[in-house]
Formats: C-alpha cells, structure tokens, sequence
C-alpha cells in the first residue's frame, strides 16, 4: 500500500464524507504517478471499487483527473494541475504583485488584477477589488477564454504566430458578445495592435458593460509569465481614460517584471 492512508470515519462533524474521499483518491493518483488502476486505489484507500469509480467519474467530468485510453489507468489531470501552480505561484507571483495591484487600485479606482494562462485558459490568481460600490470582480481562481481576456490576449502577443494559430485552431474563438474576436484575421489584427501598443484592451467582449487593460509580466528568461490589468465598468473605463490608464498598468508590469528578474525581496 502507498503511503497514503484509508479512509476513516472521521468524528469532525465540519468533515465532508465525500470531499475527504475524493481528495484521499488523489492523493492515492499523485503517489502512483504512472497511472493506477481502479482496484489498486480501492487499496489503497480502503473504499468499495465501486464508490472509488463513482468518485473518479466526477472527478474527471471537473477535469481534476483523466484516464489513459490505452492501459485504463487513472492520472492527475489538467484542473489539479493548475490547483497546483496556483498554489506554487503565490510566492514567486503572487506576493511580490499585491503593492502594484494596491497601487493601480489606488492611481484608478478601479479593480487590479493578476491573471496567468493554465489549461490555455485565462486565470486571475489575485486581485485588489475597487472600493466603488458598483465595482468589476471576478474572483481568483476564474477562467475565461483567452482571447477574449485583456490579460490572455497581453499574455499571447509574445508568442510566436504559429502558436497563436494553433490555438485558434484548437479553441475556435468564442463569440461571447457582440464585441467578441470574429475571426483569425482579426485575432491577428488584435494581436499586431497589441505588440505596436504594449497592451492589450478587453472591449466589452466576454461580459457586455465592462472593460479591462492588460500588460504583460516578464520573468528573468524574459518569458511572458503573467499579466496585470485594471477592469471596471465601462462607463468609467471609457475609451478617452485608456491611454492613462494603460500607461499606469504598463508601468506597473514592468516594475514588477523588474523585481522578479532580480530576485528582490517583496517591499
């Protein structure tokens, strides 16, 4: 048996029987590493093949694991992964950005954002909420389709237009407004705007009524590894406010680039 012990009842009532199971059985994967049978979970875990299989189809419905075609044995899959570099982002990202996010929230009023691309998907890893009452919030740990997210959009103008290519191909682009990307050409036309100016808008085109600018954050290897914006209300984010508010966004993403390529302490 792996390390990993079954299952007990446990007397905390604050215990959910079923989320204790179901991470128990990841734990169980993560140890095996090269894809575990059914059976050798139950084991491991002390469960019924039965409930262990019920628990993996969920599980895998949410992404958070995935079985092999071939062999039928069961892995982490992309959501836990990206559970995973979340976690191991806070120290090395997500610390060190709180003072710009601070700042940017302070110099617009608006809500400030730190956001990465997992699973070819647009995610905020944290945020500093605008103090208006009528604010943008979209909470970390939110996925939105890359191009129609400032961020992911800041964040894929540095790749290579193959890359960009294929990812269409992969995705398609989603339509989620009026306002949505329509096609590669103007995918590209976006993506050329956005290399020209240093960053990149959100124009209403995943929720209608909200605007976010985006800057990309380099790391030490000069590797896109993140974006930081200012989202909010289109009524405040208009069209003559983005140039100053890009600039402020822009600025913000490159002193941090700054201090993560130097290593500094977080002030």
């Amino acid at each position: 048996m792996n390390s990993v012990g079954a299952v007990v009842a446990s007397k905390d009532t604050n215990v959910v029987q079923s989320v204790d199971r179901a991470l128990t059985i990841l734990e169980s994967i993560a140890e095996r590493r090269t894809g575990a049978r059914v059976s050798d979970i139950a084991t491991d875990v002390g469960l019924a093949v039965s409930t262990v299989h019920r628990l993996l189809t969920t599980m895998e419905q949410r992404h958070f694991v995935q079985q092999d075609p071939r062999t039928g044995g069961w892995m982490i899959g992309q959501r836990a992964h990206g559970v995973g570099e979340s976690y191991s982002l806070h120290d090395s990202l997500v610390v060190p950005a709180r003072p710009y996010l601070r700042s940017l929230r302070d110099q617009t009023r608006e809500t400030a954002n730190l956001g990465v691309i997992q699973s070819e998907e647009a995610v905020t890893i944290s945020q500093v909420e605008s103090r208006e009452i009528m604010r943008a919030i979209a909470p970390p740990g939110g996925r939105v389709p890359v191009l129609n997210s400032g961020m992911g959009k800041a964040i894929v103008a540095t790749w290579p237009d193959e890359a960009i290519a294929s990812l269409i191909r992969r995705q398609g682009l989603r339509k989620m407004t009026s306002h949505s990307l329509g096609s590669e050409a103007e995918a590209f036309a976006e993506i050329e705007k956005i290399r020209q100016s240093g960053y990149a808008v959100d124009d209403e085109e995943y929720v209608i009524g909200m605007r976010c600018v985006a800057a990309v954050v380099m790391d030490h290897e000069g590797e896109a590894i993140a974006a930081v914006s200012v989202s909010g209300l289109a009524a405040r984010v208009t069209h003559d406010c983005i140039p100053d508010i890009a600039d402020a966004v822009v600025a913000a993403a490159k002193s941090l680039s700054a201090q993560i390529k130097d290593g500094e302490p977080v002030s």
